[in-house]
């Protein structure tokens, strides 16, 4: 009998809900039980405990809502990245599939609306562009560039001619960020979080005012100004009603890491609660330096009439229960909080351990003899992971591991977008879409044999004063040195104007790739990164959507990132804690867990900051799935511009495991190595040994 193409309509299907939990079940059924399918329900939160099974109950939320009737195109998904996003898209159709009985080679509905806020929110400004008076082809500047941007404004302002010490561009891009995204006045964020800069709000409110209007004339938009502008679009009344028209449902993940910016378009959309659940965990707010609010989602219920109802996740499928034991316990102090105990199926006799060693060298080789131990008992370098505060506490690490030649990969190293070449590139496509793009064109111009800065600020100027960038650019003069380079720029410019996609990266690479071996030694690996940007501008239908996806959610590593995977089959992670969230391991390592550490000395000036700390260590131990052992160095050094400089400090255990506690620890304190100094810094003197080192030198060179 030939083999049907898909399965029979009547056939008995399986529960594609079947494996939830009730809790679970709870959130994903919520407001469908006997409701018609065109009522929407009313507000929801999901307290998702770590790894309770978050993204599948998001998943099969979206999921139950489409077999309930709703429209997949009307279902607005809202995440911190994009991979996140493709990640429930991918489970979702895994779920329709299964409900509705699809082949496998027939495609489920596509939410055409997941992504991230700022990937969202760029969508919906090209779309109302017309509406609102941005310019059509308006492009987007990552980080970088905005920077650039605001110390070309802050020089033209004469604020670095100053006689006292007047913030560098970083620090104005900074602050400018914080008063954006967190709906605080100037004058607030400077005496809140830079408090050396309060003398200078009058010059700070002029540079804010000529940056954005510097970003105006140029049509670029910086990362936090897709916010913004969706905001301010919002806050026109028929405009919010248009755009929340066009969706029943928004959902939004990890509630916990909006900022006020992002509530208030979320209220904005849904004033009334009704089609909107978020999800999140409070207990997992780590990322207040951004300007995430964890007022938003303590606050979240009583934002709506009657409040919105709340569902929590409990039930762990990561860690043992041990390790969720020590970790409630902890979290359980925090004075404000969604009360909840996660537990979990899997028994251990295991403990995690709260292990004392002399000093960060005895902390380094501790680690190592450790990882190398579970290594040979099973347990893979890529399934462990050293987590620490901040990324300068590896130090002592890298090298141990380095000698053992132990592999890692740390994470927190050179960004995609930070490579020049990779900049460089991009910086083409930019210019050649917006001709008025200053930050753009300057880069550009220079990478022609030939064409300095002063030239390329004549160009600029000239383009920024004509009515038709692109004809200025033609009718340009180049300076003698660039005479016989300058046509072939010109060429492939005006090719780019109509170029279809992905023509014109490639068009743009061609280009490129002379001057990338001309002005780089390792070009052969730069062009790696190339390859795989044409691999990743296959996936795009458009050159605007590849500059906007690529600059708000980049891949991570380059081929200049140390450590690369790529160089050994296995490896150790190391990570800052911040960059672990979301992540989990079979054994996780917690380095430096003492005051001064975790706590950091620089985040304790207040209740609302030491708070943050201890969620931040929550954080770390519900990472781990079996093994968790946080050291506690007797001494440590810490770099940092204090009266008393750099230091070395006598450590005490973190402030959040207090002598209540303990039993939820096995305590271990190492047998030190034999032969060690009594500070543990120096090895013992060798007396009467002496050479002339100086003189081995200089005979290098006889």
């Amino acid at each position: 009998m030939p083999m049907s193409a898909s399965p029979r309509i009547d056939a008995p299907r399986p529960d594609p809900f079947g494996l939830l939990n009730a809790q679970q079940r709870s959130a994903v059924e919520h407001g469908l039980g006997g409701t018609a399918p065109h009522a929407l329900a009313g507000p929801m939160l999901v307290i998702a405990g770590a790894g309770t099974g978050k993204t599948m109950t998001l998943a099969a939320r979206v999921a139950r809502l489409v077999l309930a009737g709703a429209d997949p195109q009307r279902i607005l998904l809202l995440t911190f990245s994009r991979r996140a996003a493709q990640e429930m898209q991918r489970r979702v159709g895994r779920v329709l599939h299964q409900a509705l009985g699809f082949a496998a080679t027939q495609a489920a509905p596509q939410l055409h609306w997941a992504g991230t806020f700022h990937g969202i929110g760029a969508r919906l400004l090209r779309e109302y562009a017309p509406q609102i008076g941005l310019a059509e082809n308006f492009t987007i500047q990552d980080r970088g560039d905005s920077e650039d941007l605001m110390g070309l404004v802050r020089h033209e302002l004469k604020l670095s001619d100053t006689k006292t010490r007047f913030p560098l561009k970083a620090t104005c891009i900074a602050v400018y960020s914080r008063v954006l995204n967190s709906q605080q006045s100037l004058a607030d964020v400077l005496r809140t979080v830079y408090p050396w800069c309060q003398m200078w709000e009058d010059e700070l409110t002029h540079l804010f005012r000529g940056y954005v209007a510097e970003k105006q004339a140029q049509c670029v938009l910086d990362y936090d100004d897709l916010l913004l502008y969706w905001a301010q679009m919002l806050a026109e009344p028929a405009l919010a009603r248009h755009v929340s028209a066009r969706f029943d449902h928004v959902l939004v993940d990890e509630y916990q890491d909006t900022n006020r910016l992002q509530a208030a378009i979320l209220h904005a959309l849904k004033p009334d609660g009704r089609g909107l659940t978020v999800v999140g965990d409070d207990a997992q707010a780590i990322y207040s330096f951004r300007a995430a609010e964890l007022r938003n989602i303590l606050d979240f219920p009583d934002r709506f009439s009657p409040p919105a109802r709340i569902v929590t996740l409990e039930r762990n499928y990561r860690s043992t229960q041990p390790i969720l034991e020590a970790s409630n316990e902890i979290i359980a102090l925090a004075p404000q909080r969604f009360g909840k105990r996660l537990w979990s199926d899997t028994a251990s006799a295991q403990r995690p351990s709260l292990v004392t060693v002399q000093d960060e060298s005895a902390q380094a080789a501790w680690v190592a003899d450790q990882v190398l131990r579970h290594r040979e008992q099973g347990t893979a370098l890529k399934s462990q992971a050293v987590l620490f505060r901040s990324t300068q506490h590896s130090a002592a690490l890298e090298l141990e591991l380095t000698r053992r030649n132990v592999p890692f990969v740390k994470f927190g190293g050179l960004k995609f977008l930070e490579a020049a070449h990779v900049k460089d590139v991009l910086s083409v496509l930019r210019w050649a879409q917006n001709p008025r793009s200053r930050m753009a064109g300057l880069r550009v111009a220079q990478l022609v044999p030939g064409i300095g800065t002063a030239s390329a600020k004549r160009l600029l100027d000239a383009m920024g004063t004509a009515p038709d960038p692109v004809a200025a650019l033609r009718r340009f003069k180049p300076p003698p040195a660039a005479a016989a380079e300058w046509p072939a720029w010109i060429e492939v410019f005006a090719a780019l104007q109509g170029a279809a996609w992905p023509l014109a990266l490639a068009l743009a690479t061609r280009w490129y790739v002379p001057q990338l071996r001309r002005l780089h030694d390792d070009a052969a690996l730069r062009e790696g990164d190339l390859a795989q940007l044409g691999r990743l501008a296959s996936s795009f239908g458009s050159c605007h959507n590849f500059l906007a996806e690529l600059t708000l959610d980049p891949p991570e590593a380059t081929s200049d990132e140390s450590g690369s995977p790529l160089r050994d089959e296995d490896y150790l992670i190391l990570s800052t804690i911040h960059s672990a969230k979301g992540q989990e391991w079979k054994a996780v390592f917690v380095l430096n867990a003492v005051d001064g550490c975790i706590p950091s000395d620089m985040s304790t000036g207040n209740a609302i900051e030491i708070e943050e700390e201890r969620r931040l260590l929550y954080v770390a131990m519900t990472r781990a799935r079996q093994h968790l052992h946080l050291l506690v160095p007797q001494r440590f050094y810490v770099t940092q511009q204090t009266r008393h400089g750099d230091r070395h400090l006598y450590g005490s255990l973190t402030r959040f495991i207090p002598p209540a506690l303990e039993p939820c620890f096995d305590v271990e304190t190492p047998c030190e190595k034999a032969g060690a100094s009594d500070d543990g810094l120096s090895p013992a003197p060798l007396p009467g040994l002496a050479i002339d080192v100086t003189a081995r030198v200089r005979s290098l060179w006889s």
